[in-house]
């Protein structure tokens, strides 16, 4: 399809959005300092957006929310002492006791579909400031209507969320496409009474209504002209990475692959909470990676810092995150 505003009026909307919400979450801030209260979502204008082009396709970066979570290391190296995840990113610049995390969906306009990669929270995160996608599209001059495919890396709440809205599909043009190995344990009644009965229901309510309408795809099989999934396992027992190429430019969608640019892609061995198989995980990490150096291509990664894309390099046993600034605008 073609879209008619062109990037330029879209960035400044967006900017112009920024500019005007600035002063009201100035004051709310102020209040809440003089209130005592702490919205733990409260650290950066919504919605926001960032736009650049690979070869002829058009990416959309919407940072859906954020969260600002206590002690690291009870999320990151949680096979290390925690004194040593706090020198590593004290060391970095960061704080030591808490940390931010990210969420960010990404759209691709190939000039004939409009492909959203993960969906963010959706209804269920915004009495804490997140399911902003939504918003987002707009903002960039999208709505849910536009949106040709949705592709979902895996499974988890934070990546199908916004699938649903009022009980009926956000995104109602939309085909789907779903990894089979995924889709086959989060459906299983056999997650029912497990630590997994959770992500079970979640996926039951959200993805389970649209199976008519998915196509459910394993390693190596094209989600859309351009675009090819791998199988990236560990995070969950299905996770997909999505590779993505046009007009000899690529970028690789790395999902939930490393979820910390310093915790987990500086020291990809350390053990991570949310990480299933924590061994196949790490494992994943240094392949994925170690792709990503070696060929010198860009990565979208869903917790990475805003916009979550850039580059790696090799680094002290692991790897550099290296943000984009105008790589991809000239």
């Amino acid at each position: 399809m073609t879209i008619s505003s062109g990037i330029k009026r879209r960035t400044l909307f967006a900017a112009g959005l920024g500019l005007l919400a600035a002063p009201v979450i100035l004051r709310e801030r102020a209040e809440a300092a003089a209130t005592g209260e702490r919205n733990l979502m409260d650290g950066t204008p919504l919605p926001e957006i960032n736009q650049f082009k690979l070869g002829s396709y058009k990416f959309t970066v919407v940072r859906d929310g954020i969260n600002i979570s206590e002690k690291p290391y009870e999320t990151f190296g949680t096979n290390q002492d925690p004194e040593t995840v706090k020198a590593l990113l004290t060391v970095n610049f960061l704080p030591a006791d808490k940390f931010l995390n990210g969420y960010t969906p990404a759209l691709i306009d190939t000039g004939s579909d409009v492909i959203l990669v993960d969906t963010g929270f959706g209804a269920a995160g915004r009495a804490r400031g997140a399911g902003q996608l939504a918003e987002g599209l707009k903002a960039a001059g999208y709505s849910a209507d536009d949106v040709t495919l949705v592709a979902l890396t895996h499974l988890h709440g934070d990546h199908i969320g916004g699938l649903m809205e009022d009980g009926a599909a956000a995104f109602k043009n939309a085909r789907y496409v779903v990894g089979q190995v995924e889709y086959d344990f989060w459906s299983d009644k056999a997650r029912e009474g497990t630590p997994a009965e959770g992500g079970h229901k979640a996926v039951l309510a959200n993805v389970v209504p649209l199976a008519e309408k998915t196509t459910f795809i394993k390693d190596g099989d094209s989600v859309a002209p351009g675009i090819t999934a791998m199988l990236a396992a560990g995070h969950s027992p299905g996770h997909m990475v999505f590779h993505v190429e046009s007009e000899g430019k690529r970028l690789v969608l790395t999902g939930d692959t490393a979820n910390h640019y310093i915790l987990s892609l500086l020291r990809p061995d350390w053990e991570v909470r949310f990480d299933m198989d924590k061994a196949q995980a790490a494992a994943t990490r240094r392949k994925v990676f170690e792709m990503i150096a070696s060929e010198k291509i860009a990565f979208l990664g869903y917790h990475m810092p805003f916009p979550a894309v850039g580059f790696v390099e090799r680094q002290d046993g692991g790897y550099r995150f290296v943000p984009k600034t105008y790589q991809f605008d000239i």
